[in-house]
């Protein structure tokens, strides 16, 4: 009997393999030229982006993370300030908000979409609210276009987390809007198992309109510095090496190919459900109308989703749960107030949401064996 492969959640060889000869040539012309910190790979690429999300301007950096943090200290955040945000999300989210001195308030999910709630995040608007951080979750874009009146006749910052979501859309007001190019500011990551990854960490932060932002958030992400040597505030060292960027600005070529494999994998996954009968014990996710999800993850819910892992698991399925905690529950977040069913959507999610293979390379075949054992957990658990 011939025996069965594992199915990764991720599988990052497969992706290089298809990339191996770029991006070797574009490691090497970084190694004869010896210029590995920012640089003209890293300008090239800050335009390249620029032009792909239809923004005005870029700063690339260290890591996703680091590109919230510098959002958030453009936005010059004091103690008392307020931050809406989602709970159902990455630390970092938060974590960005708190290290500026402010505190977040948490505001409940959708739970067809994930994201956060319109109608949430504007009844959570107080006085002492200064910016909204929506998180445009596993590669679909937030309602944006409901919250940003609202904003703007309040003078609220709005900073989008697209760290799982380049290349996403919506259709807002007749025309095209792509994730990072809608609020004041957009966050990215270019970490590995993004769908633009590097081979390392990296990030960027999208600036739509405000050159004086851009030229600002550029200076604090290296120490705050003008001209060198000389600083005109405190900031932090978060410079993206050469070496990344030459690796993303290959795989920038490649994007659009790899969300469209990603598209079908989805839509494949969503007829063997059907197929199998097993809607009524999966739902999977859901492209809200006037998006285009680009599936960094592909997150369906599950009744007895422990269980369904567990025997997944016992048969080479790797899947994954984002997240099991909700950032409201968290034990470092316990100062803010937050207890069980404060945020039910975004706790009952963590409770239910599972992340099955998903990759461009993930195979048909695969994706079958990945249904077809769901389907016999089912069958043995009715």
């Amino acid at each position: 009997m011939v025996e069965k492969q594992n199915i990764p959640s991720f599988d990052l060889k497969r992706n290089y393999a298809r990339v191996k000869d770029e991006i070797k040539e574009a490691v090497d012309k970084v190694l004869d030229s010896q210029y590995f910190i920012l640089g003209p790979e890293v300008e090239a690429l800050e335009r390249e982006i620029a032009g792909y999300l239809g923004v005005d301007k870029t700063v690339a950096c260290a890591s996703g993370t680091d590109a919230l943090v510098l959002a958030m200290m453009s936005l010059d955040l004091e103690e008392g300030d307020e931050v809406i945000t989602t709970p159902f999300t990455f630390f970092a989210t938060a974590s960005c908000i708190t290290r500026s001195g402010a505190k977040p308030v948490f505001a409940d999910v959708d739970p067809v979409t994930y994201n956060i709630s319109p109608e949430e995040i504007l009844s959570h608007i107080t006085p002492r609210t200064k910016a909204v951080l929506p998180v445009h979750l596993f590669g679909q874009m937030a309602r944006l276009e409901e919250i940003t009146p609202r904003l703007a006749a309040n003078n609220i910052m709005l900073v989008e987390d697209c760290a799982q979501a380049i290349g996403a859309h919506r259709m807002i007001g007749g025309k095209i809007a792509k994730a990072g190019s809608v609020g004041d500011v957009g966050c990215f990551s270019f970490f590995p198992t993004k769908n633009l990854g590097c081979y390392g960490d990296g990030g960027m932060v999208t600036i739509p309109r405000d050159a004086e932002r851009a030229a600002r958030i550029k200076s604090l992400r290296v120490h705050g510095e003008g001209k060198t040597y000389f600083h005109e505030e405190v900031g932090i060292n978060s410079r993206l090496d050469a070496l990344q960027a030459a690796i993303l600005r290959v795989r920038l070529r490649h994007l659009e190919e790899w969300t469209e494999e990603r598209r079908m994998a989805a839509e494949r996954y969503m007829l063997l459900f059907g197929e199998k009968g097993l809607l009524d014990m999966v739902t999977p996710p859901a492209e809200e109308a006037g998006n285009r999800h680009v599936y960094h993850q592909y997150v369906v819910r599950a009744k007895k989703r422990d269980d369904l892992q567990k025997f997944l698991a016992e048969r080479g399925i790797t899947t994954r749960v984002y997240y099991p905690l909700p950032l409201h529950l968290q034990r470092c977040f316990s100062e803010f107030g937050y207890k069980k069913g404060d945020l039910p959507v975004s706790e009952m999610l963590a409770d239910e949401v599972l992340a099955l293979p998903m990759y461009p390379e993930l195979r048909a075949e695969e994706q079958e064996r990945v249904v077809k054992e769901i389907a016999t957990f089912y069958r043995g658990h009715n």
